[in-house]
């Protein structure tokens, strides 16, 4: 049986993510010794470095939720969680080309830029050109 420092140490999940995985139903609740400290066990560890991992590649809690729920009743995740992953391609996908659109016209705005003046009131420099773009957007 762990403590819940010793399961922090063990894992690298700071203990109070520990007390909030527990609440929130990611953890079972913990066993209480004679001086009411949390007890854990190894399953309670693995399944911490499970969840710290999936964090890692951007799971969402909730994502995590289904899949310890559908472990926990004995049935295999592993579809549900390839629906995750390629969801996650595709989001990543999405925002790389808005990040290069975005690299673009940050591009075209520095090189145009490049050659105005400085202006504290913003009518000739790089700061009018911001204005006129965000406003041929719609912002």
């Amino acid at each position: 049986m762990l403590q819940i420092g010793e399961l922090s140490d063990l894992t690298g999940v700071p203990a109070k993510t520990i007390r909030y995985y527990e609440d929130i139903g990611l953890l079972p609740p913990a066993r209480r010794d004679d001086n009411h400290y949390r007890l854990y066990e190894q399953k309670d560890a693995e399944r911490l470095r499970f969840i710290r991992s999936a964090r890692a590649l951007d799971f969402s809690l909730q994502e995590i939720a289904q899949i310890l729920a559908a472990r926990d009743r004995h049935e295999p995740p592993c579809g549900h969680v390839m629906e995750i992953i390629q969801s996650h391609i595709d989001e990543i996908e999405a925002r790389i080309r808005e990040l290069e659109q975005l690299k673009q016209e940050l591009t075209v705005l520095y090189d145009a830029g490049q050659d105005l003046p400085e202006d504290v009131h913003m009518r000739s420099c790089v700061c009018n050109l911001i204005q006129i773009s965000g406003t041929k957007k719609g912002n």
